[in-house]
């Protein structure tokens, strides 16, 4: 829930900085999960291992260049996951060493569990981070690509918008988005800690 709310909260923060207050109107602006829950996000996190929160609402109109506003808020969430992972793995890495060696088995008992939590918050990050750069609307990665593609491409791939939310979950049912990026997650994250 840290993740898909923080995640959220950059996109609307990277929008308000560009001057679209939407997100910020509409109450999203807050690190309250309780905002971004989105039911069927949820239930998809129990049921195939990978969710989504409510989109941050944004309106491209208020940006100076809506197309590459657009690709900037994009990037923010999965940016934030990724710096989210750097974060939990500095403090595993931090706590290692402060206690790593300590020989005492009370204190390995209570720091254990912390680097658990660290380890799982790397790999929360970087999955999420990692999914979400996926070139499928209604994912984060459709509309990098779409800033990124010359403007006719651009306007023929984000027509089909209106499939992707199909494909994404016949994707996920049929766990070939797993196939996929799951190799990618913990290859990312055994880079920054021990799995």
């Amino acid at each position: 829930m840290a993740a898909i709310t923080f995640h959220e909260v950059a996109h609307g923060y990277a929008a308000f900085i560009l001057g679209d207050p939407t997100a910020k109107n509409a109450g999203r602006l807050t690190l309250n999960p309780i905002k971004h829950l989105d039911p069927i996000g949820a239930l998809a996190l129990f049921i195939v291992k990978i969710g989504w929160a409510k989109p941050v609402p944004i309106d491209p109109r208020y940006f100076n260049n809506p197309k590459k506003g657009l690709m900037i808020t994009s990037v923010a969430g999965p940016a934030c996951n990724f710096v989210l992972a750097i974060i939990f793995a500095i403090i595993y890495h931090g706590l290692m060493i402060v206690f790593g060696s300590t020989g005492n088995e009370n204190v390995i008992n209570i720091v254990k569990p912390i680097l658990q939590m660290c380890q799982a918050g790397v790999i929360v990050n970087i999955g999420l981070g990692t999914f979400n750069l996926l070139p499928i609307p209604p994912l984060d990665g459709s509309n990098i690509l779409a800033g990124l593609l010359p403007p006719e491409l651009s306007e023929k791939f984000m027509q089909s918008s209106k499939y992707g939310f199909v494909i994404l979950i016949l994707l996920l049912l049929t766990g070939t988005v797993q196939k996929v990026i799951v190799p990618v997650i913990y290859g990312l994250a055994s880079s920054l800690v021990p799995m």
